[in-house]
């Protein structure tokens, strides 16, 4: 991939390791799409609309209201979905 998907996919890791605490990789998390969602774009299109969905529409965006356990297995089920696409492409 392109150096700001592979670091927002590292981000995501690193939460869901441990490194970093929920309140803080939710702000970082939005902060960090932001930036770098157009330069994704140019890396992935595909691949960066993908991440966007899972992780930020169906996973961040929806975690309010949810415990940290909720949120962090909904995190990483999203995470393994983009993981997956990594892997095996889209087609």
């Amino acid at each position: 991939m392109g150096k700001n998907i592979d670091y927002m996919m590292e981000l995501v890791n690193e939460y869901l390791l441990g490194k970093i605490p929920r309140h803080i990789f939710e702000l970082d998390f939005e902060t960090e799409i932001l930036d770098r969602y157009k330069k994704m774009v140019r890396e992935d299109r595909n691949y960066a609309e993908y991440f966007y969905d899972m992780l930020s529409e169906y996973g961040v965006d929806v975690g309010d209201g949810l415990s940290d356990t909720e949120f962090k297995k909904l995190i990483r089920r999203q995470y393994k979905k983009v993981k997956g696409i990594a892997e095996d492409g889209f087609w």
